[in-house]
């Protein structure tokens, strides 16, 4: 047998056809909203790692000191022979638990949208671990779940923080999803963005250097590239601010004077009024006792909670009731 395997669920068209829906119902919405996924095409992954290096965004550095330091009581706790990653992108962090697991780990199950992304991943995966097999998804985690039979106990991890770019009725679902396929034994490692003061989450969105401001006008080059939208990304400007009643991060492109945006694919004209903002990302940060709450909301129960030495970030393990 194989050690990789390729696998889709998602049809050849969905991406272009989710981006026109997201298209048509955010540009005729008050207010107008984008999801944060159109940022990451070949250009903005780029961005984004770039964003992950910069000084002010500690999110990722954080998450990292905690999988070096716990990925090996992670693999005890939870003696996985499977290991589910949702939103897998490069697997860079997650070979710290693959190497713990190791060799114990039978399986790898990345899943994700871009069928380049899992197989580059995929390729070096196997080229540094030639003992792997790795079964990757092309899916949409948050359309539902759908994994391969694999060997249990499995460990589902959703690192980076991503849950904190859906919104509570999102949260509730993703969370219900993942515990959906859950057996006994099976747990969840999931990684949360935590509340700290404002300065410090503001910067990590709005940095001095602007490659946020970049990342986030990105979406507009998309729109451009995959729909011929007129739009000129110099006509906006990058908005990052902390909602304190919500608890989240907004990221919104704030059009510096009145103009329109047309997407003919769509038969499509936006009008935008002077100073109009378009929200492009919701970032949420957490405490312990929500994480708890909403874990329990969908029959979960924390069981470790581990942060970096700083407390910005944490991970939490997560079993079925």
């Amino acid at each position: 047998m194989s050690p990789f395997q390729l696998t889709r669920t998602l049809p050849e068209d969905a991406t272009d056809a989710d981006l026109r829906a997201d298209v048509l119902h955010g540009l005729t919405r008050m207010p107008k909203e984008l999801p944060p996924k159109w940022f990451y095409d070949a250009r903005g992954s780029e961005l984004f790692e770039e964003i992950t290096r910069l000084p002010e965004y500690y999110p990722t550095r954080a998450e990292r000191e905690i999988l070096i330091d716990r990925a090996p009581r992670i693999a005890a706790e939870t003696g996985a022979r499977t290991l589910v990653e949702l939103g897998s992108g490069s697997s860079e962090k997650t070979r710290y638990l693959i190497d713990a697991l190791l060799p114990a780990l039978d399986t790898y199950v990345p899943v994700d949208v871009s069928a380049s992304a899992l197989t580059g991943a995929a390729q070096a995966l196997l080229e540094e671990r030639p003992g792997l097999r790795i079964h990757a998804m092309i899916a949409d985690f948050t359309r539902g779940l759908v994994l391969p039979a694999s060997p249990g106990p499995r460990l589902v991890a959703f690192l980076g923080g991503t849950i904190g770019n859906l919104l509570p009725p999102e949260r509730r679902t993703f969370l219900r999803a993942v515990r959906e396929v859950l057996a006994p034994g099976d747990a969840l490692l999931l990684g949360t963005d935590l509340v700290k003061d404002e300065a410090t989450l503001v910067a990590a969105y709005d940095d001095a250097a602007g490659v946020t401001a970049e990342f986030n006008k990105n979406v507009l080059s998309v729109l451009a590239r995959e729909l011929g939208a007129d739009v000129d990304p110099a006509d906006f400007d990058h908005v990052a601010r902390w909602d304190r009643d919500h608890e989240w991060i907004e990221m919104r492109l704030r059009a510096r004077h009145a103009l329109t945006v047309k997407v003919p694919e769509l038969d499509l004209v936006a009008p935008f009024a002077a100073g109009e903002e378009m929200r492009t990302e919701v970032s949420a940060k957490f405490r312990q006792e929500g994480v708890r709450k909403e874990l329990a909301a969908a029959d979960l129960e924390l069981s470790q909670w581990w942060t970096d030495r700083e407390g910005r970030f944490a991970l939490s393990l997560a079993t079925a009731r």
